[in-house]
């Protein structure tokens, strides 16, 4: 149980640590500070882990579902930190965000499960899709360096560890089977930080000053604010995060051949808003499920909710271990940027393998993915397309993820849906995982 727990952590531990580092750096956190968010996010991690597995009263799917901080929060959370001008206020306005949108989608899962059929895979696909493309550009930065004013910012140096980085993990992907393929992004962070030791840009200072146990404080960063446009722009992230808990599910449930019906869906959509609700107490964002665990699941048939619950119990105590935290500190921005590129490719290709089995081969969902991802590479193609607008309202806007997210459901819903007759063709995209075969039904 231990070793199939650890294989869990390991699978999912640079999911959980990215989204804190990317954001951290944004708000321009210094190392410590950095150590101590990671732990944060490690120990809620935990937390909404044991919530999904074990479950109380209604909540939790109580299957083997493994939760974490979710990438989709990435994109719109540094939108808020770059329209938040005392930075220092950047984390508790996300927040006083989370825990709004977190009790929001509580109230509103029971309904949410029933409305799935608005949120099939030409949608999810293409704001999986979104998410990957959106995170990509964070990857290149750190393969630049950390600072943009250094004068080795861009540097052959850092352009090369970030290369080799990246061979590292193609090749232990490629040459090496089980345990060790499924953490070869973590063994290239570790190698890549070993080579780029005799390089002088390996830093070893959070872990000297780091303790080896530690808590992380209640609202450490400040007492939540709570500001209109950033709560609106983390509700849609809470759509969009819940919908692709849904899809896990029912994945996972075909997978431990207990299909996940309307009441499980509900049960763990509340296990996911409440830990995302809970998680900003002790500093953490927005949770939901890692879906490279259902695949972990899927490959060693080890189906058990307590084995992944164990994985929960490590990602605690990692969490109250800050030297254990700070590990991932020490790791060069130009190694991060060379794992970074297989991580956050992986999930826009995650989108494009949904999309698969979205049916684009009728016309209106390829115009849906089309127009959406279009809108959604605004603020990544052409940063200041909504310069002219109020801060407020580029909080929202200078996020792909929401723009597309909002974008493809409408037009989905035009398309697919209003005045649509209820015969023949009427449901071919509407079921969120099996819409190619609906079509090949109808035609």
């Amino acid at each position: 149980m231990a070793t199939s727990g650890l294989q869990h952590v390991a699978a999912m531990y640079a999911g959980v640590v990215a989204p804190p580092l990317i954001v951290g750096a944004a708000v321009g956190l210094s190392g410590t500070e950095l150590t101590f968010l990671t732990g944060a996010c490690l120990f809620t991690a935990g937390l909404a882990t044991f919530l999904q597995t074990l479950g109380i009263w209604k909540i939790g799917a109580r299957l083997p579902f493994v939760n974490g901080v979710t990438f989709a929060g990435v994109a719109p959370m540094t939108a808020i930190v770059a329209s938040t001008k005392d930075k220092s206020d950047a984390l508790p306005v996300i927040f006083g965000a989370v825990i709004v949108a977190g009790v929001l989608g509580f109230l509103a899962a029971p309904i949410f499960c029933k409305a799935i059929r608005f949120f099939p895979p030409v949608v999810t696909g293409t704001v999986i899709t979104l998410i990957g493309v959106s995170l990509l550009p964070v990857s290149f930065g750190w393969a630049q360096g950390p600072n943009p004013a250094a004068h080795d910012y861009g540097s052959a140096t850092n352009l090369t560890l970030a290369g080799i980085t990246l061979v590292i993990v193609l090749l232990l992907r490629r040459f090496t089977r089980g345990f060790v393929k499924q953490i070869a992004v973590l063994l290239g962070l570790v190698a890549g930080t070993i080579i780029a030791i005799p390089f002088g840009v390996t830093d070893f200072g959070p872990v000297a000053d780091a303790r080896v146990v530690g808590f992380p404080a209640p609202f450490h960063f400040g007492a939540p604010q709570f500001q209109v446009a950033a709560i609106l722009s983390m509700c849609v992230v809470m759509v969009v995060s819940m919908t692709e808990s849904t899809a896990d599910m029912l994945a996972l449930g075909e997978i431990v051949e207990r299909p996940a019906n309307e009441e499980t869906i509900a049960a763990g959509l509340r296990a996911d808003t409440l830990g995302s609700a809970l998680s900003p107490l002790f500093n953490g964002f927005m949770c939901s499920a890692f879906a490279q665990n259902i695949g972990l699941v899927a490959m060693t048939r080890i189906r058990s909710r307590f084995v992944v619950a164990f994985g929960g119990g490590f990602l605690v105590l990692m969490g109250l271990c800050p030297m254990a935290a700070s590990l991932i500190a020490v790791v060069p921005r130009p190694v991060l940027g060379g794992a970074g590129v297989v991580l956050f490719g992986s999930v826009a290709a995650s989108g494009i393998q949904t999309l698969a089995r979205a049916g684009l081969d009728k016309d209106n969902n390829v115009l849906i993915v089309a127009v959406s991802i279009a809108v959604g590479i605004i603020p990544i193609t052409a940063p200041n397309f909504y310069h002219a607008f109020p801060e407020t309202a580029r909080i929202v806007l200078d996020s792909g993820i929401s723009t597309g997210c909002v974008t493809a459901v409408l037009l989905n819903l035009v398309f697919n849906h209003l005045g649509r007759p209820r015969s023949v063709g009427a449901q071919d995209v509407t079921h969120p995982m099996e819409a190619g075969e609906e079509i090949a039904v109808a035609r």
